[in-house]
């Protein structure tokens, strides 16, 4: 008989003998499987990658060296955005990139440190073996993908670590640079933020998501886009919006903590942590999940939800619930 060996937060190990064990290794779990999808299953806002620079690190300041970048070419500092990938958003780091998309010619020559930088990138370019990569030579002052949205964005990181219960999530500024390492929604709701944000969601992304090491990679096109989302109701809405933005006010009660201090297992805010349950137990509601229904138990309902979607057909809340209740 299949056994499942499972390794538990005390150290202990836990044994279970099954039926069957299936590619997800989920106990019981249906032989249903998540293929990449270039849009996502249901009617909601797309999920991006950030832009991507292929500048040799040209376009590049580090936090150690941007006051004296500033000081040295004072004129650069209006071309200056803040850039951040995975790393910068979960740990508040500074890092910081030039957007030239709006610098004139005269302006760059008139920068002879930047102009330099923007020199390396066309070289760095020329000698790339991808002929992509080589056309963008004679664009070098600008990144060779652009996807900064005109307005504020959700953020995803791509890699997280496997001690956190949640992925940290959040909004940033439209004037931020978010780099080709974080997956970004620039039409997301306070609603979707919820979702995104709850165990129901998490859960799904411990299970489907790629690793790197033992890190999650959370991927648009796989966790994102296969993800069934709910067709709530209009009181179902306005009640996850009411408890995703009392997370956000948790946080902000903590301005000096980073994201990776406020999402830590031991640090993490009792604040925070009850806005977190809050709104668990408001989606896992409008799921139809009772509150003790385990993680494992809800990723089989989704994985049926999933597979009604793909086929073109629907499968309501109860029927879903009562296949996976079945196993």
């Amino acid at each position: 008989m299949p056994t499942i060996f499972t390794h538990n937060p005390d150290g202990t190990v836990s044994v279970r003998e099954v039926d069957h064990i299936n590619g997800y290794l989920l106990a019981n779990g249906p032989d249903i499987y998540c293929e990449k999808r270039k849009n996502p299953l249901c009617e909601v806002p797309k999920m991006i990658k950030g832009s991507q620079p292929t500048d040799g690190g040209n376009l590049i300041i580090e936090a150690a060296d941007y006051e004296d970048f500033i000081k040295r070419e004072p004129a650069a500092q209006k071309y200056i955005r803040r850039f951040i990938g995975s790393e910068e958003f979960i740990n508040n780091k500074m890092r910081y990139c030039l957007w030239l998309v709006d610098c004139l010619p005269n302006e760059l020559r008139k920068m002879p440190l930047v102009y330099k930088r923007v020199k390396a990138v066309k070289e760095f370019r020329l000698q790339s073996k991808k002929a992509q990569t080589r056309k963008f030579a004679d664009k070098p002052t600008i990144f060779t993908e652009i996807r900064q949205p005109d307005n504020d964005y959700l953020c995803v990181p791509a890699v997280s670590s496997e001690k956190r219960r949640y992925i940290p999530i959040g909004w940033i500024n439209k004037n931020i640079i978010a780099s080709n390492l974080v997956s970004i929604i620039p039409n997301a709701t306070p609603y979707l933020f919820g979702i995104l944000t709850s165990d129901v969601h998490m859960a799904w992304m411990r299970v489907v998501a790629g690793r790197l090491g033992i890190s999650y990679r959370y991927s648009g096109s796989l966790v994102y886009n296969c993800f069934p989302f709910l067709n709530a109701t209009e009181n179902e809405r306005k009640k996850i919006e009411s408890t995703a933005q009392k997370i956000l006010d948790a946080r902000a009660k903590f301005p000096e903590s980073s994201l990776a201090d406020l999402y830590d297992e031991v640090s993490m805010p009792y604040e925070l942590r009850a806005a977190h349950v809050a709104n668990d137990m408001a989606v896992r509601q409008a799921y139809g999940y009772p509150p003790m229904l385990s993680e494992e138990k809800i990723v089989i309902d989704l994985l049926y939800r999933y597979e009604a979607l793909t086929k073109g057909g629907t499968l309501s809340r109860a029927a879903a619930l009562g296949k996976a209740k079945m196993i």
